[in-house]
């Protein structure tokens, strides 16, 4: 009898209570052998709470996986990371280390990778929480999965555009292709500085104070002319009669002058010599390693002390030349060799 009795009681149990029955519905069930009692313990009491403990464990979790991913950015942008790297760091030449304004870039860069980060992980621990509150309210969930895969794939290929933006955008953060105040030539078609990066677009402002929207889908091509340090490239002209040696000592003097002065010139300007043979002129380079986005400024401090000096010291700036030669065409004989003869009276 008794081996009879635990089976009927397993059953009236799964019947009321279903496969996985709850505490509060079993108790019930078990203590008052009511049916309708034990259903409505369960539905009163059992689902709220398994729903509330469901919510509460999501937020627990997804509180210490986004301090986590936090945590885990910044320990690789300084402290442990920094320090195992302390003793090539020491060896490094400090024109090559990372100065105050990479700092900034790297802080503001890491931000946004925490964001999205932290994003994707917020949706995805909810929407798992999400699943489970529904299969605990009694909702199947094999039909609504395969429902939300046949949805996702259609919108998949209804917004592939909009799927590449998002997914170029994470590797742009990633790889750290471009941040916030890099200036930047895209495909060579639309350059400025940077103003702000998002999974979706990048936004740029130009020097003539247009701003440029762009999907980061259609970014193929990354020219960043501020990433981690920058070189001023200066192009001097010289006359074709004018002493070479003396007039590339005294640009390297000029540029000296300014690399002593401002704190935003890296290294020791270095002058490469003869560049080129125009037309009108002899073409001298001067480069000068600069901080990032520094050069543009550092151009033209050089460019008009460089012309000073040259005032000074009786150089050249050339203008286009050009040499006109004149030359006389004689009258043509006339044909057959005949002479004119004299007129009568002559």
């Amino acid at each position: 009898m008794l081996p009879g009795l635990a089976q009927v009681s397993r059953r009236e149990l799964a019947s009321v209570c279903g496969e996985d029955p709850g505490f509060f519905c079993r108790e019930v069930l078990e203590s008052t052998e009511d049916r309708t009692l034990a259903e409505i313990a369960d539905f009163v009491i059992g689902k709220p709470l398994t729903i509330l403990a469901i919510l509460l464990g999501a937020f627990v979790v997804n509180r210490l996986i986004r301090r986590t991913v936090k945590g885990g950015l910044r320990t690789m942008h300084s402290g442990a990371v920094r320090e195992g790297m302390g003793a090539m760091r020491r060896r490094t030449p400090a024109a090559l280390l990372e100065t105050q304004v990479t700092t900034l870039r790297a802080e503001q860069r890491i931000t946004a990778l925490t964001d999205v980060l932290r994003s994707i992980v917020s949706f995805v621990v909810f929407l798992i929480a999400g699943f489970l509150i529904l299969g605990e309210i009694g909702i199947e969930l094999g039909p609504l999965l395969a429902g939300a895969g046949i949805l996702g794939v259609a919108l998949g290929f209804g917004s592939q555009s909009l799927v590449k933006d998002f997914l170029s955008g994470l590797f742009i953060l990633v790889e750290d292709q471009f941040g916030v105040g890099d200036i930047v030539d895209l495909d060579q078609e639309t350059a400025g500085t940077v103003e702000a990066v998002s999974l979706r677009t990048t936004r740029l402002r130009a020097v003539d104070g247009t701003v440029w929207h762009v999907p980061n889908g259609e970014i193929r091509r990354v020219g960043n002319k501020s990433q981690h340090w920058s070189r001023a490239l200066l192009d001097v002209e010289v006359a074709y009669d004018t002493d070479i040696e003396h007039a590339s000592g005294v640009i390297k003097r000029v540029a000296d002058e300014v690399w002593h002065e401002r704190d935003d010139v890296l290294e020791e300007p270095a002058v490469w010599g003869v560049e080129n043979l125009g037309p009108n002129s002899i073409v001298i380079r001067l480069v000068v390693k600069t901080r990032p986005s520094e050069q543009y400024d550092v151009s033209r401090v050089l460019r008009l002390r460089i012309k000073n000096a040259f005032d000074e010291e009786g150089i050249e700036i050339p203008f286009p030349q050009q040499t006109v030669w004149n030359r006389e065409v004689p009258a043509p004989e006339p044909a057959g060799g005949a002479t004119r003869s004299p007129s009568p009276g002559s």
